[in-house]
């Protein structure tokens, strides 16, 4: 089966501000339906610490994210899951048995970066 393509361009891409951010805070999420865990990650001084709540079991506990740097996007209306608002979307690819492995630098990178 092959996956339909929709095209964009290059200004679509644009318009998504994708930044950097290092989780500073990660909660256990067990009534939510598919988030499994909210994070607090701080994108810098422009942008500040944002709430995201993130499917990310049975691949990650929680705890061993705090420190570590993700990506996100950040200029998505803020989603409303529960009785939580999440603020910025991050992100993951799915591995082999379509679980989240989150995007993450392949080295440290001040925070707020914008991908480009």
């Amino acid at each position: 089966m092959t996956a339909l393509l929709i095209p964009a361009s290059f200004e679509d891409f644009e318009k998504l501000d994708i930044r950097v951010g290092r989780v500073v805070d990660v909660q256990a999420f067990p009534e939510g339906r598919y988030s499994t865990h909210i994070l607090m990650i701080d994108f810098g001084t422009d942008l500040g610490t944002k709430k995201s709540l993130a499917r990310l079991a049975p691949n990650y506990l929680g705890p061993e994210l705090v420190g570590t740097q993700v990506l996100a996007v950040v200029n998505f209306a803020p989603r409303q899951i529960g009785k939580h608002q999440s603020e910025v979307l991050t992100l993951g690819l799915p591995d082999d048995d379509g679980n989240v492995a989150l995007v993450r630098p392949d080295r440290p990178v001040p925070e707020g970066g914008r991908l480009h």
